[in-house]
């Protein structure tokens, strides 16, 4: 007969209620915990929507873009005047002189006619710059990150006894970024721009700038010019915009960049202050503004034609026409104006766009 060792004996309950038919007899160790317990059931937990939009606005990319929007409202707003005169000037509007251009607007508008158009400049500056500016720095912090990978893992190619290295460190990543900056912007604000300088397709050539008997409002404006040209109306003029933003673009940011780094190497510091900003950002702009300022002649010119009806059919015959016209001296009528509006522009827009960055950016330092 065999006899369980006190380790092998078993305990046993009772589940069931008191009624004796219910009861079943169960080990021990399956024994319910507490009935009353509750089970631990998962929760279902909303997203914290807050903390995402927080750690958006805090990334490098969003500092940047806001940076470049709101270095380009405040440059706007101070330099309107000089650029309602400059439109003036380079469509070949009024006095052919800066003065005789201010005087114009003053007794026909008075003084707030300087600031005439100056809502459709601020939309269009602030979509325009965060654009720019933020594509410049993705841009260039992507192709300095690929020519670094490109380096290290350099692909040959063999042509018989001849071995060449695919390099790319000859492409600037200024350059590129500052092209594609340049495309970016005026592909996404053009007709922004069509609305602030084009005339009416009746040959008036009252513009939103200069008069607003034409266009009241930017909603009515825009609403015209699509009815009358559809899509293509709102982007008129866009092949010989962008040839001529390409250059200006790439010269302007390049410039800039050079112009700091050579600056900050002779004089052995490492940030420029906020007065060389403003010089070397003029200095910039003055240099991209007459290497392109002939196409921006020609821009002007097959813009404001296309919509009275007479528009040479491509840029180089809008420069033929301006130099038949007005001799070589034409491709530069307005470039004072123009000069006296970019230098400050670019200067007070680069020294701003660094301050907000130093601002929005300072817990990373990427500066």
């Amino acid at each position: 007969m065999a006899f369980e060792t006190e380790s092998q004996k078993k305990t046993y309950c009772l589940l069931g209620d008191v009624d004796v038919y219910d009861v079943a007899v169960v080990p021990k160790e399956l024994e319910l915990v507490d009935k009353n317990a509750s089970l631990d059931v998962p929760r279902f937990r909303f997203p914290d929507v807050g903390q995402s939009f927080k750690d958006f606005f805090n990334t490098r990319e969003v500092g940047e873009f806001v940076s470049g929007a709101l270095a380009g409202a405040m440059t706007k707003a101070a330099l309107a005047p000089l650029e309602t005169i400059r439109t003036r000037m380079v469509v070949g509007v009024g006095s052919k002189n800066i003065t005789g251009s201010f005087i114009e607007v003053i007794e026909q508008q008075g003084w707030q006619g300087l600031w005439a158009g100056n809502t459709i400049n601020m939309l269009r500056i602030i979509p325009t710059q965060a654009i720019e500016f933020g594509t410049f720095e993705c841009v260039k912090r992507a192709m300095t990150s690929a020519q670094e990978k490109w380096k290290q893992e350099c692909p040959k190619l063999q042509i018989g006894p001849v071995n060449l290295n695919l390099s790319v460190s000859w492409i600037s990543p200024i350059a590129v970024a500052g092209a594609a900056a340049g495309v970016t912007s005026t592909l996404a604000c053009h007709p922004l721009e069509v609305v602030k300088l084009v005339p009416s397709m009746h040959g008036s050539k009252d513009r939103l700038t200069i008069s607003p008997d034409v266009y009241p409002s930017i909603s009515i404006a825009l609403r015209k010019i699509y009815k009358e040209g559809g899509v293509g109306g709102l982007y008129s003029g866009i092949s010989p915009t962008l040839i001529g933003m390409l250059p200006y673009s790439t010269c302007y940011y390049f410039m800039y960049e050079k112009l700091k780094s050579s600056y900050c190497l002779a004089k052995k510091k490492k940030v420029l202050n906020r007065a060389e900003m403003l010089v070397v950002g003029a200095l910039s702009g003055l240099t991209a503004s007459t290497i392109s300022f002939p196409l921006e002649v020609a821009r002007k010119r097959l813009m404001v034609g296309a919509l009275q009806g007479k528009c040479p059919p491509n840029m180089a015959a809008a420069l033929a026409e301006v130099i038949r016209e007005e001799g070589l001296l034409g491709l530069y009528r307005g470039w004072g104006a123009s000069c006296l509006k970019v230098m400050p522009s670019s200067g007070i827009t680069w020294m701003f766009y660094e301050a907000w960055k130093d601002i929005l950016l300072v817990e990373r330092r990427h500066l």
